[in-house]
Protein backbone atom coordinates (compact mmCIF):
# COMPACT_ATOMS: atom_id res chain seq x y z
CA UNK A 1 0.00 0.00 0.00
CA UNK A 2 1.24 3.40 -0.83
CA UNK A 3 1.63 5.85 1.76
CA UNK A 4 0.50 9.32 1.07
CA UNK A 5 2.66 12.09 -0.70
CA UNK A 6 3.95 14.43 2.19
CA UNK A 7 2.59 18.33 1.43
CA UNK A 8 5.58 20.37 0.03
CA UNK A 9 6.24 23.11 2.90
CA UNK A 10 9.08 25.24 0.80
CA UNK A 11 8.14 27.72 -1.76
CA UNK A 12 8.86 26.18 -5.22
CA UNK A 13 12.00 27.68 -6.78
CA UNK A 14 12.72 30.36 -3.67
CA UNK A 15 16.33 30.65 -2.47
CA UNK A 16 16.49 30.13 1.50
CA UNK A 17 20.12 30.88 1.81
CA UNK A 18 19.16 34.84 0.67
CA UNK A 19 19.80 37.48 3.05
CA UNK A 20 16.60 37.42 5.00
CA UNK A 21 14.36 36.61 7.96
CA UNK A 22 12.22 34.03 8.20
CA UNK A 23 9.62 32.71 10.94
CA UNK A 24 9.78 28.73 11.73
CA UNK A 25 7.85 26.39 13.42
CA UNK A 26 9.90 23.26 15.23
CA UNK A 27 7.41 20.80 16.84
CA UNK A 28 8.36 17.79 19.05
CA UNK A 29 7.44 14.28 18.05
CA UNK A 30 3.95 13.73 18.50
CA UNK A 31 3.31 16.94 20.04
CA UNK A 32 4.92 15.68 23.26
CA UNK A 33 4.83 18.11 25.80
CA UNK A 34 8.90 18.22 27.23
CA UNK A 35 10.13 21.29 25.82
CA UNK A 36 8.28 23.68 28.89
CA UNK A 37 5.85 24.32 30.94
CA UNK A 38 3.36 27.38 30.56
CA UNK A 39 1.93 28.24 34.15
CA UNK A 40 -0.47 31.68 34.45
CA UNK A 41 1.17 32.63 30.62
CA UNK A 42 4.22 32.34 31.99
CA UNK A 43 6.94 29.84 30.55
CA UNK A 44 9.07 27.40 32.61
CA UNK A 45 11.77 25.53 30.94
CA UNK A 46 12.43 21.82 31.12
CA UNK A 47 15.30 20.07 30.71
CA UNK A 48 14.96 19.13 27.11
CA UNK A 49 14.18 23.24 26.54
CA UNK A 50 17.11 24.45 28.37
CA UNK A 51 19.06 22.40 25.41
CA UNK A 52 17.32 23.75 23.05
CA UNK A 53 18.07 27.91 24.42
CA UNK A 54 21.21 26.91 24.71
CA UNK A 55 21.33 25.94 20.45
CA UNK A 56 19.78 28.68 19.89
CA UNK A 57 21.79 31.47 21.51
CA UNK A 58 25.23 29.69 20.26
CA UNK A 59 23.80 29.31 16.34
CA UNK A 60 26.09 32.55 15.73
CA UNK A 61 29.18 30.41 16.46
CA UNK A 62 28.36 28.26 13.50
CA UNK A 63 26.73 30.64 11.35
CA UNK A 64 28.53 33.50 10.99
CA UNK A 65 25.45 35.31 9.04
CA UNK A 66 22.74 33.90 11.15
CA UNK A 67 21.30 34.83 14.41
CA UNK A 68 18.03 34.77 15.93
CA UNK A 69 15.75 37.72 16.67
CA UNK A 70 12.99 36.43 18.89
CA UNK A 71 12.40 32.86 19.65
CA UNK A 72 9.61 31.46 22.40
CA UNK A 73 10.59 27.57 23.41
CA UNK A 74 6.35 26.53 24.45
CA UNK A 75 5.79 22.77 25.49
CA UNK A 76 5.97 21.13 22.33
CA UNK A 77 7.32 23.55 19.66
CA UNK A 78 9.37 26.27 19.24
CA UNK A 79 8.37 29.83 17.17
CA UNK A 80 11.36 31.98 15.70
CA UNK A 81 12.30 34.82 13.63
CA UNK A 82 15.81 33.66 12.02
CA UNK A 83 17.84 36.50 10.18
CA UNK A 84 20.43 35.65 7.65
CA UNK A 85 22.99 38.04 6.60
CA UNK A 86 25.47 38.45 3.70
CA UNK A 87 28.27 36.54 5.51
CA UNK A 88 31.69 37.39 5.09
CA UNK A 89 31.88 36.71 2.06
CA UNK A 90 28.71 38.41 0.98
CA UNK A 91 26.67 35.98 0.05
CA UNK A 92 24.89 33.24 2.51
CA UNK A 93 26.18 29.43 1.97
CA UNK A 94 23.33 27.99 4.25
CA UNK A 95 19.93 27.74 3.68
CA UNK A 96 17.06 27.81 6.61
CA UNK A 97 16.96 24.45 6.27
CA UNK A 98 20.16 23.25 6.79
CA UNK A 99 20.29 25.69 9.65
CA UNK A 100 17.19 24.18 11.33
CA UNK A 101 18.91 20.49 10.78
CA UNK A 102 22.23 21.82 12.67
CA UNK A 103 19.78 22.95 15.34
CA UNK A 104 18.18 19.82 15.62
CA UNK A 105 21.31 18.06 15.43
CA UNK A 106 23.28 19.69 18.04
CA UNK A 107 19.87 18.99 20.46
CA UNK A 108 19.85 15.53 19.90
CA UNK A 109 23.42 15.03 20.68
CA UNK A 110 22.46 16.71 24.31
CA UNK A 111 19.14 14.74 24.45
CA UNK A 112 20.75 11.54 23.84
CA UNK A 113 17.93 10.69 21.73
CA UNK A 114 15.56 12.56 18.60
CA UNK A 115 12.60 14.30 19.86
CA UNK A 116 11.91 16.55 16.66
CA UNK A 117 9.02 16.14 14.25
CA UNK A 118 10.19 15.56 10.28
CA UNK A 119 10.72 18.93 8.85
CA UNK A 120 9.56 22.25 10.18
CA UNK A 121 7.21 25.35 9.12
CA UNK A 122 8.37 28.40 7.63
CA UNK A 123 7.12 31.48 6.66
CA UNK A 124 8.94 34.67 4.26
CA UNK A 125 8.97 37.85 6.23
CA UNK A 126 8.22 39.83 3.16
CA UNK A 127 8.30 43.29 5.08
CA UNK A 128 8.33 45.29 8.10
CA UNK A 129 4.39 45.16 9.09
CA UNK A 130 4.73 41.03 8.22
CA UNK A 131 7.91 41.14 11.08
CA UNK A 132 6.44 43.01 13.74
CA UNK A 133 3.05 40.81 13.33
CA UNK A 134 5.43 37.52 13.59
CA UNK A 135 7.63 38.96 16.42
CA UNK A 136 4.16 40.01 18.32
CA UNK A 137 3.20 36.77 17.79
CA UNK A 138 6.00 34.86 19.49
CA UNK A 139 5.85 37.47 22.29
CA UNK A 140 2.26 36.33 22.99
CA UNK A 141 2.47 33.18 22.33
CA UNK A 142 2.79 32.07 26.24
CA UNK A 143 0.07 33.99 27.26
CA UNK A 144 -2.57 32.22 24.51
CA UNK A 145 -1.27 28.68 24.62
CA UNK A 146 -4.69 27.38 25.93
CA UNK A 147 -5.57 28.57 22.50
CA UNK A 148 -2.71 27.53 20.52
CA UNK A 149 -3.26 25.12 17.89
CA UNK A 150 -0.21 23.07 18.99
CA UNK A 151 -1.96 22.60 22.83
Amino acid sequence: MALPKRKELRLQSYDYSQTGVYFITICTRDKNRILSEVRNGKRVLLPFGLISEKYIKEIGNYYDNVRFDNYVIMPNHIHALISISGGSSGTPTSTVSQIVSTFKRFCNKDFGENIWQRSFFDHVIRNDEDYLRHMQYINENPKKWENDEYF
